[in-house]
């Protein structure tokens, strides 16, 4: 393939493993918190008025402040005396016992992470400004705690440009306009950690929908994505309810907000009550099947409660997080798509984890360095193991009794596990050891788990097996099991796995299927395309599939030249994913195909290298970069924005973009002219290339 979509794959950052410090004798309770985003200075100026309780006579509090400047700082409205580091403000006074306080902070802060500000001055060019805070930490831009046991409730003034919308945690209690300015606030009514503190600013429209218990929830939207609201959010209600019932303890926040936003690090943050994701999921109905948002819609929503609601310690007991927010939204898949996507989804998660484990790149879930696949995809099936070890009703019970007994706290693995043991009556200690605390996957019990559980998956287990040790022609083996299966994920598996060794009778089964899944599975095989099967792959451009158009438009074009013109004709003025990725193939394929629409040739390769300009998605201009690396030539304004994107802030899209220009940087003639380019230019756009430059 010449390109494929680049998804980000991660549903939300590990924490640090640094631990913050703790404040054991003081809790602050409640924050005023007043900010106005200066989007041109990408700063913050800001005001917070923290109330706090004294158990134990201290001589001094600390806030984590990264790079801030105060102009005031006051104890219950006297100045106090303070000192400020780089990272933390530490107030000094007398602060006696079972005494309460309140600290006034004024600062402003130009946050060097967590608060992105995207766009330009006017609202044609996209303007957005958004936070991410897990892993990055909010003391970016409010003075707060980078420690996750101390939980606050927070309310959030914040004002800006009235003809954009602000959105943030709580329910919003009013509006305020002066000066040009308008004031959202928004109130909390329960306390959380600070990392979950969010707001975005941007334009949007949006759906508001209720839920089974009366909870309103808002899906934010462009304007202009106004027919992909239904597909992208589709089933939204039906996640909601699912989990309140699914886990036992209702919503605990008094709303619920989804807010699409550009170039987003992740898939998603489930900021409390304010999901953010990336507006690579904003899809229209024929995406659906290709890329949809409903894991993601459950995975973070599932984090309310588990990560919101009761939260981790500290990085050792990040299975309390990710480990249950995959799990719950593997069951609301399970509710949605049906037994077979549930079974067939734990099968490829046991796969990769059964290949680490065989490498001894295994890792426990105990292990604060784990990474995402250890806490995300173990951790779901440590759940999916402990409830069929203590049985449904124990399970739920005991999920209920650890919601609530440490909801609005943080909780540890054997805090979990404490609650287990008394709803099932069970020891658990050798279930610890086995899931959580082993490196080893223990893939015989999960094979033997999916076998009992899906006659499909079983089937293809068997296959495997049987493929391995029989004496049979591997021919006939597959033939028989394709007979027998009427199942369309087991057919599908088997083209994709076995492409090379099934019959044409096979491939004609297949085709006539008219299933989407084993269709594409098809479109996806690597080989040649059979001249006898011409017809049939022809038939897949008109599958509802953009990454089966975008495969067989891309193999029809290579197998049969001569149809070059028929096949682009058809396939003209098709977008594809949000990414592109049919249009950017297309425009490639047309300016390449030997006197196809020869007038409109340069206007084509205009529009496919303009894709790399930053006015478009990071997912865009990283299908446009790889597409004229490997077959074009970039132009100078390529190269620009080549440069442009070695200090983007997603460093997925930066690393790419740097191991790109370091390439270029290789061959002397582009290197020269890469330094024509840059000359005279002063800007921090130029760090990473200079940097380069100076250190060879």
């Amino acid at each position: 393939m010449v390109q494929r979509y680049f998804v980000i794959v991660f549903l939300g950052l590990m924490f640090s493993n640094l631990r913050a410090q703790h404040q054991d004798k003081v809790d602050f309770i409640h924050a005023e918190v007043n900010i106005q985003p200066l989007a041109d200075q990408k700063a913050i100026e800001g005001s917070v008025v923290y109330r706090f309780k004294v158990f134990q006579k201290v001589d001094s509090v600390f806030l984590d402040a990264q790079d801030m400047k105060f102009s005031a700082v006051l104890v219950n409205h006297k100045k106090a005396s303070f000192k400020v580091s780089k990272t933390k403000i530490t107030v000094y006074k007398n602060f006696k016992k079972n005494r309460s306080y309140s600290l006034t902070l004024e600062y402003s802060a130009k946050p060097r992470q967590t608060v992105y500000f995207l766009g330009g001055d006017d609202l044609l060019s996209g303007r957005q400004i958004w936070t991410q805070g897990q892993g990055k930490y909010t003391s970016h831009w409010l003075p707060s705690f980078d420690d996750m046991t101390e939980k606050v409730e927070f309310d959030l003034n914040i004002s800006f440009n009235p003809k954009y919308e602000v959105i943030a945690n709580g329910k919003l209690r009013r509006y305020k306009e002066s000066d040009s300015l308008k004031t959202w606030s928004y109130d909390m009514q329960n306390p959380m950690s600070s990392y979950l503190l969010a707001f975005v600013i941007g334009q949007y429209d949006k759906q508001e929908l209720i839920s089974e218990n009366g909870l309103p929830i808002e899906n934010y939207f462009y304007s202009k994505d106004s027919l992909k609201v239904e597909p992208t959010y589709r089933y939204t209600k039906k996640i909601f309810d699912f989990l309140e019932n699914e886990i036992g303890k209702p919503y605990p926040w008094q709303n619920y907000k989804q807010i699409p936003v550009k170039d987003f690090l992740y898939a998603g943050m489930e900021n409390t009550g304010t999901t953010i994701f990336s507006d690579a999921f904003m899809i229209d109905s024929v995406a659906f099947i290709d890329k949809n948002y409903v894991n993601v819609n459950a995975h973070e929503l599932a984090h309310q409660w588990f990560g919101n609601l009761v939260t981790e310690k500290d990085g050792q007991h990040h299975w309390l997080h990710e480990g249950f927010a995959t799990y719950y939204a593997y069951l609301t898949e399970k509710e949605i798509f049906g037994d077979d996507y549930f079974y067939w989804k734990l099968y490829d998660t046991a796969q990769q984890l059964n290949e680490r484990s065989k490498a001894d790149k295994g890792e426990a879930l105990t292990d604060p360095k784990a990474s995402s696949l250890t806490f995300y995809e173990k951790g779901a099936w440590a759940l999916v193991m402990l409830r069929n070890e203590i049985g449904d009703v124990a399970f739920k019970k005991g999920i209920k009794n650890y919601l609530e007994k440490y909801q609005f706290q943080n909780a540890t693995i054997d805090d979990f596990l404490g609650e287990m043991e008394l709803a099932a009556n069970l020891d658990l200690g050798p279930f610890k050891r086995l899931w959580l605390s082993s490196s080893v996957f223990p893939i015989e019990k999960v094979t033997d788990y999916l076998s009992e559980n899906s006659s499909s998956v079983g089937a293809f287990i068997q296959l495997k097996w049987e493929l391995t040790t029989s004496l049979k022609n591997k021919k006939d083996i597959i033939d028989k099991y394709w007979k027998e299966s009427d199942n369309e994920e087991f057919k599908a598996r088997l083209v994709s796995k076995y492409h090379k060794q099934i019959s044409p009778d096979i491939i004609k089964s297949a085709f006539d299927s008219k299933s989407i899944k084993i269709r594409q599975a098809l479109a996806l095989t690597s080989a040649r395309i059979p001249t006898d099967f011409k017809m049939e792959y022809e038939s897949l451009l008109e599958d509802k599939s953009y990454i089966t158009l975008e495969s067989a438009l891309y193999r029809l074009w290579i197998s049969f030249p001569q149809d070059r013109h028929r096949y682009l004709d058809k396939t003209k003025g098709i977008i594809g994913l949000p990414n592109k990725n049919v249009r950017l193939l297309w425009l490639l394929l047309a300016s390449l195909t030997k006197d196809y629409d020869n007038d409109s040739k340069e206007g084509y390769l205009d529009e496919l290298h303009g894709y790399t300009s930053p006015e478009y998605s990071m997912e865009i201009r990283q299908g446009a970069f790889g597409i004229i690396a490997d077959v074009l030539h970039f132009t100078d304004q390529n190269i620009l924005d080549l440069i442009d994107a070695t200090t983007h802030h997603s460093w997925q899209f930066r690393k790419y973009a740097r191991g790109l220009l370091d390439n270029e940087l290789k061959v002397d003639k582009q290197r020269n002219r890469i330094i024509e380019l840059t000359k005279g230019l002063n800007d921090a756009k130029l760090r990473y290339i200079k940097t380069k430059l100076n250190s060879e």
